[in-house]
C-alpha cells in the first residue's frame, strides 16, 4: 500500500522495475535473445553499459545535458564503440528493449500498485510516468496508459535532457501537472536513481520492489 499520510496531490512513477516485476521479463527476454537474436547480444549489452556510464557522468556534473536527449547520446556512443550506424542500432534497441518485451509485461505487472494508481487518479490525484527509457509503448503493453496524465520519458519528451538521479524529469512533471514539489510523491524501485532524484527535487519517495 502507498502511504497517504500526508496526502499528496500527484504521484510521479518510474516504469521499468516499478510497474512490473523485472526479473521474469529479463529471463524471458534473455531466452528469446539467445534463441532468435544471439548476434544482438553485444549491441544490447554495450547499450546498457553506456546508459550506466551516462548516469555516472550526471552524478559528477549537475549541469551536464545532452540534446536532443540522453537516449540519442547513448545510441551515438554505442554506435561509435561498435562501429555501426546509429539508426540501425536504434532499430535493434527499440525492437529488443521496448517492443518485444511488451508481450511479457502484462503478465508480470504489479497489479495492486497499478490498481492503487488508477484509484488515486479517479479520486482526483494527478499522475505521471518519469522514465529513463522510452515509455509509451510499454505503458500500452501494460494496459495502463490511461492511468497517467503525463509521460516524461527519455527520448520522447522534448524537455528531458538528463537522466536520473537528476531531478529534471520529476520537476518537469510537477510543473506540467501544476503541482508543487512538496505535494508530489515519487514511486520507484531504485533508491540510487529515483530516490536521489526525488530528494533533489524536494519530493517524498516510496520504494517498491
Amino acid at each position: 500500500m502507498i502511504p497517504l499520510d500526508p496526502p499528496r496531490k500527484a504521484w510521479l512513477v518510474d516504469l521499468d522495475g516499478t510497474l512490473y516485476s523485472p526479473k521474469p521479463v529479463q529471463l524471458l527476454m534473455a531466452a528469446e535473445l539467445l534463441l532468435t537474436g544471439p548476434h544482438r547480444v553485444k549491441a544490447l549489452r554495450e547499450f546498457r553499459h553506456q546508459h550506466e556510464l551516462l548516469r555516472e557522468e550526471f552524478r559528477g556534473s549537475s549541469e551536464l545535458e545532452f540534446f536532443p536527449s540522453p537516449f540519442d547520446e547513448q545510441l551515438r556512443r554505442t554506435a561509435e564503440v561498435l562501429a555501426v550506424e546509429p539508426e540501425a542500432l536504434r532499430a535493434v534497441v527499440l525492437s529488443w528493449m521496448v517492443e518485444r518485451p511488451g508481450k511479457w509485461l502484462r503478465l508480470t505487472r504489479r497489479r495492486s500498485l497499478l490498481e492503487e494508481i488508477a484509484l488515486f487518479r479517479i479520486n482526483g490525484g494527478k499522475t505521471a510516468i518519469i522514465s529513463d527509457y522510452p515509455a509509451e509503448t510499454k505503458l500500452r503493453a501494460l494496459g495502463c496508459r490511461e492511468s497517467f496524465d503525463l509521460v516524461v520519458s527519455n527520448g520522447e519528451h522534448p524537455r528531458l535532457t538528463r537522466l536520473k538521479p537528476s531531478p529534471d524529469g520529476f520537476r518537469i512533471a510537477a510543473s506540467e501537472l501544476g503541482v508543487r514539489p512538496e505535494d508530489c510523491l515519487v514511486i520507484g524501485d531504485r533508491p540510487d536513481a529515483d530516490g536521489q532524484a526525488a530528494s533533489a527535487a524536494g519530493m517524498a519517495f516510496q520504494l517498491v520492489g
